[in-house]
This record gives structure tokens, C-alpha cells and sequence, in this order.
């Protein structure tokens, strides 16, 4: 029997390609996300039966509840979350920042993946064997953030806190919990870098990117480790981007 697997903002950049990545090493994976046209999409270019499509908004802990108890009658069980679902809002000084984008960008990228780990760790107790894996996608602003990035550099450092605390409150549970940090992927966001990215000193640069593929299949080398493994961080970047030295 199949591995589950749930990706939320599944339809498309680093969700689709690491469903595809974790499809490929023998999970049943969950796209999850708003866009149900794009999620159908996505799941058009899976072989039948490797993906299914599943509504959700991950800031409505209704939302989330509901496509919980769907996979727990559904499955039976989930053996890995990637809580990949992001938004951003344009850079700008922090004192010109409105609280609706702080919000909008703290209530999808954190209180998001509070609520996908809070209902994935309850179901994990509940399922036999028990136990599973939560893989959050951090970023490398986890690390360093960008000029004019409040909203979303808080909410990437405050990922790394929620990934250690659900690695350490899922040890007596055989939870492993770990976080990818990605520089410049090939996506819509991750592309702003080709056509230049403020730099610490406030000049405009152009950026390298990678492939999107690599990043899931990082994602996928994390899930397919044994129990009793984890891979608490790890960061993949273009190896010439920036980021070592910044500022």
C-alpha cells in the first residue's frame, strides 16, 4: 500500500514539482491549494490513481478541518505533510507596510502551517503504525532576509521556530519534522530574481535561479529518508546566488 502524502499550494511551482518528486518514489499525494482549476490541471500530469485534488484554504481552520477529516475517511492515514502553501505582498518599507498585508502574509505562511501541522500531528497520533513526517518550506529569508521584507522575513524565521518545536513535541510520537529552505527557484516568485533583486546595499542585481525540479526532489530525498531519520534543515540554492555574505 501507497504512502499519503498532502502538499498544499499544490498546483503549481515547488507544491506541484515536489508532488511529482514524491509521486516518483511511490507516495499517493493530496494537492491542495484554492485554484481548483490549476489543481485539476496539476493533477492531469500524474499517472491515474498517483494524485487527487483537494480544496483548501489554509488560513480558515474550518478549511483545514474539513480536508483533514476527508483524508482520514478517505486514507486512513497521512505519513507526510509539505507545508508549502506561501503568498507575498510587494516590498516596501516597513513603515509604509499596511497591517492588511502583514496579516495577509503572516495568516498564510504561519498560521497556515500552524493549522496543517496541528490537524496532521493529531491525525499522526491517532493512525497505526504511528507516526509521520512534516516537511515546512521555509526559505532562505529564514536565514537572511531582503531589503523592505518585514512581513514576509517574520514568517519565514518564525517557520524555523514552529519546525523544531514540532520536531521536538513529535519525538514520543514518531513525528520527524524538518524545513527546506529555497534561494531562487525557477517559479513565479523565485523568477523576480532573473530581472533583479535589491541587494543589502541597496543596489538592483540580477540573480541565479535553479531548476525547480531540484527543490522537489530535495523534498522528496527528505520523505523517502527511514523512520527514525530527519533531516531538521536544509537549504538549496543556485551555488552562486548571493546569500552567503550578504549585507
Amino acid at each position: 500500500m501507497s504512502k499519503i502524502a498532502l502538499v498544499t499550494g499544490g498546483g503549481s511551482g515547488i507544491g506541484l514539482s515536489a508532488a511529482k518528486s514524491l509521486a516518483g518514489i511511490g507516495f499517493t499525494v493530496i494537492l491542495a491549494g484554492r485554484n481548483t482549476e490549476k489543481l485539476a490541471q496539476a493533477v492531469a500530469q500524474f499517472a491515474p490513481g498517483q494524485a487527487v485534488a483537494r480544496q483548501l484554504d489554509v488560513t480558515s481552520p474550518q478549511s483545514v478541518a474539513a480536508l483533514f477529516a476527508d483524508i482520514q475517511e478517505t486514507f486512513g492515514r497521512l505519513d507526510l505533510l509539505f507545508n508549502n502553501a506561501g503568498n507575498n505582498v510587494k516590498d516596501v518599507p516597513i513603515d509604509e507596510l499596511a497591517v492588511e498585508d502583514w496579516l495577509s502574509v503572516i495568516n498564510t505562511n504561519l498560521t497556515g502551517a500552524f493549522l496543517c501541522t496541528q490537524a496532521a500531528v493529531k491525525l499522526m497520533k491517532q493512525q497505526s503504525p504511528q507516526g509521520g513526517r512534516i516537511i515546512n518550506n521555509g526559505s532562505v529569508s529564514a536565514l537572511s532576509p531582503r531589503p523592505n521584507s518585514a512581513p514576509y522575513t517574520a514568517s519565514k524565521h518564525a517557520i524555523t521556530g514552529l519546525t523544531k518545536s514540532t520536531a521536538l513535541d513529535g519525538r514520543a510520537f514518531n513525528i520527524a519534522c524538518g524545513q527546506i529552505d529555497v534561494g531562487n527557484a525557477a517559479t513565479d516568485m523565485g523568477n523576480k530574481a532573473l530581472a533583479g533583486r535589491m541587494q543589502a546595499d541597496g543596489h538592483i542585481a540580477e540573480e541565479p535561479v535553479i531548476a525547480v525540479e531540484r527543490v522537489g526532489e530535495a523534498v522528496a530525498f527528505m520523505a523517502g529518508l527511514p523512520p527514525g531519520t530527519n533531516v531538521l534543515t536544509m537549504t538549496v540554492m543556485a551555488s552562486a546566488m548571493p546569500l552567503v555574505g550578504r549585507g
